[in-house]
């Protein structure tokens, strides 16, 4: 399986990723144990696992946790900050994992990456009979003005990437050996400086760590005019950027 060649811009944008992302709500680590089973005694992979954010809140249910992740500057991260954690080179079309290995897999901001046919049945091929396959995003919650006005900075730059926005990764559903069993909506937040949490978040937009410097420096000057120029950012030390969570559960049948 190909890597899209907007994710070249996750090589070098990974420490603005760190900084810039948020973290998951405690709602997360309730779906993680009460849908998925995930904890003591469990074998779980996480797949596109990115500088290890969704790793955290998989530490937090325990269990024996395997991260596959194709862009090297990502697994820089992500294999100090978890050096207990089982890091692999691989995608989502070519798990190096043996059949029926895992009792569960979880893609965390991920699945719009590699969201085919392919990929889905190289996930089943991993999961235990009966295992349990997560899906979660943390999406930007466009209500807000100013969010929906950061939206119209970036996203004329898009290009073809792939985003959860799009909905496309929705097509490979139904999928053959899955079936759904689980949907949840939960409000969550990035709290933190608006350097942090909008300037970093914007800059660690794949699409936009793959534009040319020229570009970049253009996004960064418009979203910092943007901040200066709404009153509940401007001169602020912390602000809370709203998000809402989304999580997808399925069985392999």
């Amino acid at each position: 399986m190909s890597v899209h060649h907007s994710s070249s811009g996750y090589e070098t944008g990974a420490r603005a990723y760190v900084k810039g992302r948020p973290s998951y709500p405690a709602e997360a680590a309730v779906w993680l144990r009460e849908v998925l089973g995930v904890g003591p005694g469990r074998k779980v992979l996480e797949v596109g696992a990115g500088t290890g954010k969704f790793i955290a809140v998989l530490k937090q249910c325990g269990g024996e946790i395997t991260a596959v992740e194709p862009v090297a500057g990502m697994r820089e991260q992500l294999v100090p900050a978890f050096p207990d954690v089982t890091v692999l080179a691989g995608n989502a079309e070519s798990i190096p994992l043996p059949d029926g290995s895992v009792d569960a897999v979880v893609c965390a901001q991920a699945f719009h990456w590699f969201a085919t046919a392919a990929a889905l049945q190289e996930m089943r091929r991993v999961l235990k009979p009966g295992g349990r396959l997560g899906l979660i995003w943390n999406v930007r919650d466009e209500r807000t003005p100013w969010v929906a006005a950061l939206t119209a900075i970036t996203d004329p730059r898009e290009g073809d990437t792939p985003r959860y926005r799009t909905g496309d990764w929705r097509r490979v559903f139904p999928a053959p050996g899955f079936e759904a069993i689980d949907e949840r909506h939960v409000p969550h937040a990035h709290v933190g400086s608006p350097d942090d949490v909008i300037v970093k978040r914007t800059m660690s937009v794949s699409f936009i760590a793959a534009l040319p410097p020229e570009q970049q420096a253009e996004v960064e000057r418009d979203t910092r005019a943007l901040i200066a120029g709404t009153a509940e950012l401007a001169g602020r030390a912390e602000i809370a950027f709203p998000y809402e969570t989304v999580m997808f559960a399925y069985r392999k049948v």
